[in-house]
């Protein structure tokens, strides 16, 4: 959701006039699993992601959010009265705006501009899941690995990415071990170029 380009000027105003449009600097988390929520996030600047983590702190990226984007998991646990299930951390220095609940709720009855964007977020989550399921289901980890990569060079809009094999495991939900192994097959293949904490793509 642009807010500049809301065509009701009175929700835009709303969104507008709210005090509270707040700075995370990357790595800040969020949200936690289990969480209760208060305010759901609509990116302004930067991005985050959302994870999901496993009892045994095993984790899988689920998506990113960017600019014009808010988190759906946290929208429906927040609006249903239920705790997060979802761990939601910024990727990349980011400014926020977070719109309490209750304002979220009134903004349901009365904009249905509010209640599109609701939807059209999740359909894009719902197909980002569906992603992740094939991702996980049916692709070789090497697939998986240059995926990712893809989503991070369109992120940061850089073929060159500050990221170590340990941010990838975590974010896969494999090993460290196997992202390592798989990485420097990749870089023969002559698809990537490895360095100190850096990855490449060509």
């Amino acid at each position: 959701m642009d807010i500049n380009k809301i065509s009701d000027p009175q929700f835009r105003k709303e969104i507008l006039s709210k005090d509270s449009l707040k700075f995370f600097p990357t790595g800040t988390v969020m949200l936690d699993i289990n969480s209760y929520i208060n305010y759901i996030p609509l990116v302004i600047s930067g991005s985050i992601k959302v994870i999901r983590t496993e009892e045994d702190g095993r984790e899988i990226l689920l998506y990113y959010l960017t600019p014009g984007e808010s988190c759906i998991s946290s929208i429906l646990s927040g609006l249903t009265q239920d705790t997060s299930k979802v761990k939601v951390v910024v990727e990349e220095d980011a400014e926020i705006l977070m719109i309490s609940l209750q304002q979220a709720k009134e903004w349901l009855r009365k904009y249905p501009e509010w209640t599109d964007f609701i939807f059209s977020l999740y359909q894009r989550r719902f197909e980002d899941l569906l992603e992740v399921v094939n991702s996980v289901a049916f692709q070789k980890v090497d697939a998986r690995i240059l995926h990712l990569l893809s989503q991070k060079s369109q992120l940061y809009k850089s073929k060159e990415l500050s990221v170590t094999h340990q941010q990838l495991a975590d974010e896969l939900g494999i090993t460290r071990e196997a992202v390592s192994r798989v990485l420097k097959q990749i870089e023969t293949e002559g698809k990537i170029k490895l360095s100190r904490n850096k990855i490449t793509l060509l």
